[in-house]
């Protein structure tokens, strides 16, 4: 199997980091290939502009996605947005690992969102969930969250954490038509005893090794779900 791991967060001695760290030896471990996108380390750019590409489709006008759209044609990304391209699109299996911040990804790690599944690459010409160009890929969440797991509930103030990464699992991963594990979430992981945190990570350990043969659920489908725009002049294409 090959699996891509994208760290995002600034501290290498962080528990989001150990659970980076641990993902990659428990991998290579049982033998599989294992590619790393370090962000902060690697100093990754999250803003995506002109800089993006060699070239301007349109110099006259900057549209993101056309000029995305050209340089997946062209072969016209710059070299370090090529690599990730070609990380992601070699992968079977990609598990992000980042801390919850402000009920979403750090800013790096939505950057490589926005850069890195590119339209035409990732998604485009009605492409999407259950006919998204990466379809047959896994996706998985580690993510250590401030707050324990009782303040993420129903009724609570801050509500359910399925709410709160359903932009992530299905806005983004499962659009481009990946499908999603359920995370692994480590729960006010900062205020945990050094023997809490060997705990979470030989929980995690566990599930790590249980991945192979772990089938998620059923992604999001368009045939579920119909567009309330098709066949109207209001509709588009993604």
């Amino acid at each position: 199997m090959k699996v891509l791991l994208v760290v995002a967060h600034p501290e290498p001695r962080s528990f989001c980091s150990a659970l980076h760290n641990t993902a990659a030896a428990v991998i290579r471990a049982e033998g599989h290939e294992v590619s790393v996108s370090d962000l902060y380390a690697d100093g990754f750019d999250p803003v995506g502009d002109r800089r993006d590409f060699r070239a301007a489709a349109d110099p006259n006008f900057f549209k993101y996605q056309k000029e995305q759209l050209a340089a997946v044609a062209n072969d016209g990304f710059t070299s370090d947005l090529a690599a990730e391209i070609e990380k992601l699109s070699r992968c079977e299996l990609a598990i992000f690992c980042f801390p919850l911040w402000w009920f979403g990804v750090p800013a790096i790690l939505k950057g490589w969102f926005d850069r890195v599944l590119a339209m035409g690459f990732a998604y485009g010409g009605g492409r999407w969930f259950e006919t998204g160009p990466l379809l047959g890929r896994r996706a998985l969440l580690a993510i250590t969250a401030g707050a324990p797991h009782e303040r993420y509930t129903e009724r609570t103030i801050l509500g359910d954490i399925e709410h709160v990464l359903y932009p992530i699992h299905i806005g983004v991963l499962n659009l481009v038509g990946m499908a999603m594990h359920a995370p692994f979430i480590a729960w006010a992981s900062a205020r945990r005893s050094a023997d809490e945190r060997a705990v979470l990570l030989a929980e995690w350990r566990g599930r790590l090794a249980a991945l192979p043969n772990e089938c998620p659920p059923p992604m999001r489908r368009v045939a579920d779900h119909p567009d309330p725009l098709a066949g109207t002049a209001g509709a588009y294409r993604l």
